[in-house]
């Protein structure tokens, strides 16, 4: 049965904290609150957990999950060049709504999908979150909802969707609802490269541009295309206009509500909270292949040539 640990209760943040860190020590999936949205949580060097994270939100490899770290420091551990523009970024923005794609490292033993060597990167602004990552270390982390679904914003949310394969939910309260912005730096070398917003959500081109100049890509007016079908699980691939996480699909009545209750025996008053419309689920964004907001191209598929330092001859663009 699906428990949820109220996180502004000191009793149950020591029981939750301590329950969900054993559980992603054992492969397990544990439901996180973040300043974005609620996300479901694996051991990012756990091939066996991460599929599992897919699994719980019906997902498959082709949409590998960011990575949420605990500081900027792990940064350099993850990526196998950090450019001094992404360093600026990070010093803006993180702890915060901006997730980085860059490179991963060759060396990582770790396996998160299709990520084409590049991993996406961001530090979450929310204290339950970054207490759990000090202690497991790097999270392969996705929006808590089912693909199609709208993401959640509360731990109940999360329940109704993930209840059947998830045990452990840490509430934190309502979560913020909008997505992180992504952007692409895998292709940014030493010898020059521009930053390519491949999602706008929580930090705004605008931000970015004041920050950077240009060093961000500038937006290329491309045909006009048939709409997507609204349940559609990938997003159009330019930064044109905000690359929406995943549908605003109706909530389906799950079961998971009925089994959900609190460590205390009550209800969630949090249930009722209406679901946020785009999740975080920061992927890799391809040329043909955008990831919803929340699923970022982890790093680090055992690539054929583990000694490469260069992108991959066509990098991806990436997405609780």
């Amino acid at each position: 049965m699906a428990r949820i640990y109220d996180c502004s209760v000191d009793t149950d943040l020591l029981t939750g904290m301590r329950l969900a860190r054993q559980a992603v020590g054992r492969g397990e999936v544990v439901v996180i609150p973040t300043d974005t949205v609620y996300g479901v949580a694996a051991d990012a060097f756990n091939p066996e957990a991460v599929q599992r994270l897919l699994d719980a939100k019906g997902r498959g490899r082709d949409a590998p999950p960011p990575v949420l770290i605990p500081g900027q420091s792990t940064l350099d551990a993850l990526a196998d060049f950090v450019p001094d523009v992404v360093r600026r970024l990070v010093d803006e923005f993180w702890p915060g709504g901006l997730t980085v794609i860059l490179v991963a490292q060759p060396s990582l033993v770790w396996d998160l999908g299709e990520t084409r060597g590049t991993v996406a990167l961001r530090m979450p602004a929310n204290s339950f979150a970054l207490e759990l990552l000090a202690e497991t270390g790097p999270l392969a982390v996705s929006s808590a909802n089912r693909t199609g679904e709208p993401a959640a914003t509360t731990a109940q949310e999360a329940v109704d969707q993930l209840g059947e394969s998830v045990d452990i939910f840490l509430d934190g309260g309502a979560a913020g609802g909008a997505a992180s912005t992504i952007v692409d730096a895998s292709r940014v070398t030493d010898a020059g490269g521009r930053v390519r917003i491949v999602r706008e959500g929580a930090i705004t081109r605008a931000q970015i541009q004041q920050l950077i100049g240009d060093e961000l890509e500038p937006v290329v007016a491309a045909p006009a295309e048939p709409a997507q079908p609204a349940a559609t699980d990938e997003p159009a691939a330019t930064d044109q206009a905000p690359v929406p996480d995943e549908p605003d699909a109706p909530r389906g009545t799950a079961s998971g509500a009925e089994r959900a209750e609190r460590v205390d025996g009550s209800p969630d008053p949090a249930a009722a909270t209406p679901a946020a419309e785009a999740t975080d689920d920061a992927g890799p964004t391809y040329p043909e292949f955008v990831e919803p907001a929340g699923a970022a191209e982890p790093a680090g598929e055992p690539a054929s040539d583990p000694t490469a330092t260069e992108p991959p001859a066509d990098p991806p663009a990436h997405p609780r």
